[in-house]
């Protein structure tokens, strides 16, 4: 009999709570308040150091450098401003280019940025090597077409070249595919 009142009175006994504790309810205000408080003052300078990886970028932009009529087969240097944005500054860079025409009469420009270390190269600056590119700084030099010739382990770059309505216009620089 009495095993039957100990069964009966089982049955009847509520679930338990799990109680939380004072400590654990502070733990869990404080650490939820501090992690909300972490994510407003981080949040911003993620959003700010990404910013520029997140703007779309369009296709490069020509810049009108020169008339085609004033072009020859002899390389002259062109200087022209380009507009640029380094991340959130926004200048105005000073770039310089070689242009020619070819024996066919296409136009192209080469960058005067030396392939060995960076040097700016001219053309028929060293009277020892008449007719090509000379880099001061090394005694790297180059042929008409901007192949390497000693030193430096690349040809020039070349400029992307657009003829508009009697201007040349220069875009971005690209590896040289005048010469192997």
């Amino acid at each position: 009999m009495s095993s039957e009142h100990d069964d009966h009175e089982a049955s009847l006994k509520l679930p338990s709570r799990m109680e939380m504790s004072r400590r654990q309810f502070l733990t869990y205000t404080l650490g939820g308040a501090t992690a909300y408080m972490a994510a407003g003052a981080i949040l911003p300078m993620v959003r700010f150091a990404v910013d520029p990886i997140l703007q779309h970028k369009g296709e490069g932009t020509s810049v009108k450098v020169a008339e085609i009529s004033k072009i020859t087969n002899e390389p002259q240097e062109f200087t022209f401003e380009l507009k640029q944005q380094d991340g959130w500054y926004l200048s105005n860079a000073s770039l310089v280019a070689w242009i020619r025409k070819d024996e066919q009469g296409k136009i192209y420009a080469l960058s005067p940025i030396c392939k060995h270390l960076g040097c700016t190269v001219g053309w028929n600056s060293d009277k020892q090597y008449p007719d090509e590119y000379h880099c001061p700084c090394h005694g790297a030099h180059y042929d008409k077409e901007g192949k390497n010739l000693a030193v430096a382990p690349k040809p020039l770059d070349e400029y992307v070249v657009k003829e508009e309505q009697g201007w040349v216009y220069l875009g971005d620089i690209v590896p040289n595919t005048r010469v192997n």
